[in-house]
């Protein structure tokens, strides 16, 4: 029954019918699914072996050799193991589904229940807010009560203007994670070697350089050698 009832869910959240396999009603490829299951694991402090055992499953259910099959076809996680992940982890699948959509990691509905490090994103670009890793340093931060995530060097900045409309508008607070998994699709924070500070999609990553996409259609991505770029770090929740 629990696994029907994920069946159906699964489809409710990516607003498609119960028709077909729900990896191809969700339009989502094999990395999206399983970047969706690390990034769970990481919002949780776990590694993805932490994660399965905590399910009560083998700790190797999620392993990265667990995810092709001898003869290099995609293989997927099954129901059951998802269902047992949501109720170890208390995991609401709707959330799971924005998750594997690329939407937010920590539910909307989940209290504050922390305090964090908030800047204004305008600000970050300026000397002394960050150390060389991408973690807050320096008094000159502000605080915020926001939902708990496990990453103790999660910090909050706040969106001014509205050059990354509309998925963010002024005045809404992103939670950016440094231990967080970053994946093509993801929302990011990006500082360049230049002091540069932006919030953008990755649209592309290589061995050599990064493509990023404007969250706003009219203003231009960007590309740069990873020379250039100090740190990229993965945007898991929105105050939208």
């Amino acid at each position: 029954m629990k696994q029907r009832c994920l069946y159906v869910a699964m489809s409710t959240s990516c607003g498609k019918s119960a028709a077909t396999g729900w990896q191809e009603r969700c339009s989502m490829n094999h990395d999206d699914i399983w970047r969706a299951v690390d990034t769970l694991a990481a919002e949780r402090g776990l590694s993805t072996s932490g994660l399965a055992r905590r399910a009560g499953l083998d700790a190797t259910t999620f392993n990265p050799s667990k995810r092709r099959t001898p003869d290099g076809r995609a293989r997927w996680p099954g129901t059951e193991s998802l269902a047992k992940v949501f109720d170890a982890t208390d995991t609401d699948i709707l959330d799971f589904g924005s998750l594997i959509k690329g939407a937010r990691v920590i539910p909307r509905s989940q209290p504050a229940t922390r305090v964090i490090p908030l800047l204004g994103l305008a600000q970050a670009g300026a000397a002394g807010f960050f150390d060389d890793g991408g973690y807050p340093v320096g008094g000159g931060w502000d605080e915020v009560g926001l939902p708990e995530i496990s990453d103790s060097n999660a910090y909050a900045l706040e969106i001014s203007g509205d050059s990354m409309e509309p998925v963010f508008r002024d005045g809404d607070i992103i939670i950016v994670s440094p231990a967080s998994p970053v994946r093509r699709g993801d929302r990011v924070v990006v500082r360049t070697m230049a002091g540069e500070v932006m919030a953008k999609q990755l649209a592309r990553q290589s061995a050599r350089r990064i493509e990023l996409r404007s969250l706003n259609p009219d203003h231009p991505g960007h590309t740069f050698e990873l020379s250039e770029v100090t740190w990229m770090y993965r945007i898991v929740w929105a105050s939208q």
